[in-house]
Parts: structure tokens; sequence; C-alpha cells
């Protein structure tokens, strides 16, 4: 079933986007990214990102299929509170394997990654906002239950954040995906444990 993408706005659109019978493939354009600052340097705010707004806690889930060949190829989800204040999750190709990824940006990014070791296609994200938290979950078509990949503190704010799906391809152009899913529904659960 595609993506409802109707009430979905872009942020420096891609390229390419077309619709399939699973979802909604892109391709990305040429050196885009999220980052600032830290250790690299630059500042990057040109990666794709296919949003809408939500005010208060949610959950966000999305999942997609990547075709992952040049260093920092990305795809997953973005909360996004402005350019200084957001996080990206999902899958960065780093060290010619897939790595589950976070970026926390307040001010300037940091940036967690694990490697993947189980072979799998599709990718399952989930990002719980709690108060001062995101709560950034995964899982593969290789396994059912959700694990814990990070909780992070993200300022609390009054005004509503864009949350969607985002891509990037900070070394060439050309990165295809698909996203096969997207919800943003209110808090699913509140357990982290």
């Amino acid at each position: 079933m595609p993506i409802d993408t109707r009430a979905m706005t872009w942020l420096n659109p891609p390229p390419e986007v077309r619709e399939t019978a699973n979802g909604l493939f892109l391709r990305s354009g040429r050196e885009t990214d999220f980052w600032q600052g830290t250790y690299y340097g630059f500042h990057r705010d040109n990666g794709h990102f296919l949003h809408r707004p939500w005010s208060g806690e949610f959950t966000a889930e999305a999942s997609f299929v990547g075709c992952y060949e040049a260093l920092y190829d990305q795809a997953g989800l973005m909360i996004r509170q402005d350019e200084t204040h957001w996080m990206k999750c999902g899958i960065e190709f780093t060290d010619g394997a897939r790595h589950f990824s976070v970026v926390v940006t307040n001010g300037q990014s940091d940036w967690s990654a694990f490697r993947l070791a189980q072979d799998f296609e599709e990718m399952f994200v989930r990002v719980t906002r709690l108060g001062d938290a995101l709560f950034v979950q995964y899982r593969t078509d290789a396994f059912a239950e959700w694990r814990m990949a990070r909780l992070a503190y993200f300022p609390p704010a009054p005004r509503e954040v864009a949350v969607g799906i985002a891509f990037c391809s900070p070394q060439r152009e050309g990165f295809g995906v698909e996203f096969n899913s997207f919800s943003l529904t209110d808090p699913v659960t509140r357990e982290i444990h």
C-alpha cells in the first residue's frame, strides 16, 4: 500500500520520487547530508526529508530497503525542530557494512552506530517521543522483536516538530531507497524495558 504523502512536505526534494506497488522509491541528489559541525567541521542541511507536523508525544515508524554502496549512504526516520535541533536514525553504510545509526543534534551533531551482523533485506525503525526523550528502536525482517538502539535527549518544546522519512548520500548522487511504510500516531507504549 503506497505511503500517503498528501499531508507531507519535502525539505530538499530529491531528483526522483516514484510511487511503486510497495511504497515510495526515491533517488538522492549529489552529496546530500544532515550534519552540524562535530569532528568533521562542516555544516550540511541539504539531505532529503519528507515530513508532516506533529505536536506533543508520538510514535513514528517506517520500513525501507536501500541500495547501500557508497560511504555514508543512509535512510530512515527524522525528527526535526529546526536546522540545529533534530534526530535521524536508520541504516548508514560505513566501513563496508550496514550499521544502525543515530545522530542527535542539539546545536552540534553526535553520532552513534553499530554494525548489523545479521543478513536482512528490510529495516524497520520506530521512534517514540516522550517528554524530553526520544526512544529509538529497530528490527529487521530477520528478527521480529523490537530492539533498543538509544534513549536520547531531545528538547521539549510547545511548538510542533516535523516527523518523517529521510535519506542522504554524502559521497555521491543516485542512492536508491524504497520506503515501504510510514506511520505517525500517539505513543504506542511508554515502556522502555
